[in-house]
């Protein structure tokens, strides 16, 4: 079990993505936040839900600096490109069918 830095609710650690800090490449850069989709990279680490509003929340909350001791500001493009690639990836092949499948799931939970 992991806590994802957004929404800082706790989900198995194979559901989150672990993101890594890289150090700044010259004085008064910021460092980089590199996706670690595979949990292998050294150093660090801090999990996120693959979803864009969890990286709005912990971007808002500045939970990456926090997380990871970074010194001085973070880029997390590289994490937003991998989200939205995994988001696009893992889309519905027919969004019709998932659109009436959620209704179905929340019609059970009602």
């Amino acid at each position: 079990m992991r806590t994802c830095v957004g929404c800082r609710e706790r989900s198995a650690k194979s559901d989150l993505l672990r993101i890594v800090a890289e150090p700044p490449n010259a004085a008064g850069a910021s460092g980089t936040l590199t996706p670690d989709p595979r949990g292998r990279m050294p150093g660090r680490g801090a999990h996120l839900h693959p979803d864009p509003e969890c990286l709005a929340l912990a971007e808002r909350r500045r939970a990456f600096g926090r997380a990871l001791r970074a010194d001085g500001p973070l880029d997390a493009t590289a994490v937003q490109a991998w989200i939205e690639a995994h988001q696009a990836e893992h889309a519905p092949a027919n969004p019709e069918r998932a659109d009436l499948s959620d209704e179905r799931s929340m019609s059970q939970h009602r």
